[in-house]
């Protein structure tokens, strides 16, 4: 249902475009919110998107706009634009959002933009910019309700109720004298108590936060198993600096795990349409090349079996299914590896349970589907000499294959994480060229010395 208003959305903007229409789409403009219109943005040129930026008049929404657009997009719009109204949309953007983006531009028109910038804008944005790019600190929001421990429930809704237009006003965090951060309650706890209660003495002093330097990852996995709103975020000294919010760790997480699955798949951390067909290229050479030394040693292999398959043409009938098996469920367990350590469900300390697991799960199915084949091979050649013989051949190279490949997939990935190294790397190419390899030479093997060739 959305995505069909999306569809009829991008035309409609087209076709006002087309016949110049102003009025029909500042009116269009007013109504949708931003991040309606940043999918839209997809669909028009360059010039279309700049005419359609230009028509709106409101520089906040104007800044989640920005905030909504696909880098690409961001990045082919923004110089585009007039700079001193740029630094006003950055002014109006919260400084969390104005910090990333600034940190895709290149370093001249970033520095442009925030010397443009208002003096304390500038400079909030600058101090956020200076935290690495996957930590907490470059993500957190720097407005947040922060009161000393000592003040009481009155005077606290009046010090909220004068400061509305900080981010998540949901949790109210209490400080001591010299800013460290001693506590938190919720904006329910605040109303519901008598007036002059302080806040020291109904406030949950047991407190999850995180450090600047926190990695982002584990502040999404954080947020996401305590059901927060937001985490507060102190420094080194234990002094409250920011919150990071919820809608921060669902972009997160999506990134992540898009991220995840991208580079499963051997080709980059990005989206198809956000690269060009150089960058793609240059992105999946590497790993296709895995793919084709790994075609080449299975078909060296099959080369050094060559006398078996000319007395006996029919076992190259089972080698793309004996394959594919191994192959499907190298990647069954290497995606499941992988996620379960993203998701932190998996640690590895776990190693050798989750690859046992994984490997009986792999033996089983092995046989399951190793007995189907093996009766599909005793029915489709009963009328061979070695027809049992076959059956047999088949029925365990399915059975060590899948073993095999269910190994490879569990442990490949916790070893990658064991040594530091990003462990969606291992799967894809990696693993399915190294099962397919092992795959085949245990087939011929056991058919060599099954059928006595």
């Amino acid at each position: 249902m959305q995505k069909d208003r999306n569809i009829i959305l991008a035309d409609s903007i087209k076709r006002l475009l087309r016949r110049g229409a102003t009025r029909s789409l500042q009116n269009i403009l007013s109504k949708t919110h931003a991040a309606d219109l940043s999918l839209a943005f997809r669909e028009l040129s360059k010039s279309s998107r700049l005419t359609m930026f230009n028509l709106m008049s409101d520089p906040e929404q104007q800044s989640i706009l920005l905030s909504e657009l696909e880098e690409n997009i961001f990045l082919e719009l923004v110089p585009e634009i007039n700079l001193d109204e740029i630094a006003t949309i950055f002014e109006n953007m919260a400084a969390d959002d104005a910090a990333e983006l600034l940190g895709h531009l290149d370093e001249e028109l970033s520095d442009a933009i925030l010397e443009k910038m208002k003096n304390e804008d500038s400079l909030e944005v600058e101090h956020l910019m200076s935290y690495g790019e996957d930590t907490a600190g470059s993500i957190m929001v720097p407005n947040f309700i922060a009161i000393k421990e000592d003040m009481g429930a009155k005077d606290a809704i009046a010090a909220l109720q004068s400061n509305m237009d900080v981010e998540m006003p949901f949790y109210i965090y209490v400080v001591n004298e010299y800013g460290k951060l001693v506590g938190v309650c919720s904006l329910r706890q605040l109303v519901v108590v008598p007036p002059e209660t302080p806040l020291k003495e109904y406030m949950a002093t047991d407190i999850v936060s995180v450090n600047t330097y926190t990695d982002r990852e584990e502040v999404a996995e954080i947020v996401a198993r305590y059901d927060f709103l937001a985490v507060p975020v102190v420094d080194d000294d234990h002094r409250l600096v920011g919150i990071v919010t919820v809608d921060d760790v669902i972009d997160i997480i999506s990134e992540e795990a898009t991220g995840d699955i991208l580079k499963m798949a051997g080709v980059g951390e990005d989206y198809i349409e956000t690269q060009t067909i150089f960058r793609g290229t240059r992105i999946r050479l590497p790993w296709l090349f895995t793919s084709f030394l790994g075609g080449l040693a299975a078909f060296f292999i099959i080369g050094g079996f060559e006398e078996s398959l000319e007395k006996y043409t029919y076992l190259a009938a089972f080698i793309p299914v004996i394959m594919g098996m191994g192959g499907n469920i190298g990647t069954q367990s290497s995606t499941i590896v992988v996620r379960g350590i993203a998701t932190g469900r998996i640690n590895i300390r776990d190693i050798w349970s989750v690859v046992g697991k994984e490997l009986a799960i792999g033996v089983i199915l092995g046989l399951v589907y190793g007995l189907f084949i093996g009766v599909v091979a005793k029915i489709r050649f009963f009328s061979e000499p070695l027809s049992l013989q076959l059956a047999f051949s088949v029925c365990l190279a399915v059975i060590s294959s899948m073993s095999v490949a269910a190994l490879v997939g569990s442990l490949v990935p916790l070893l990658f994480e064991k040594a530091n190294i990003d462990p969606a790397v291992a799967t894809g190419p990696f693993v399915t060229t190294s099962v397919d390899i092992v795959s085949v030479y245990c087939y011929f093997m056991i058919a060599t010395l099954l059928l006595g060739i």
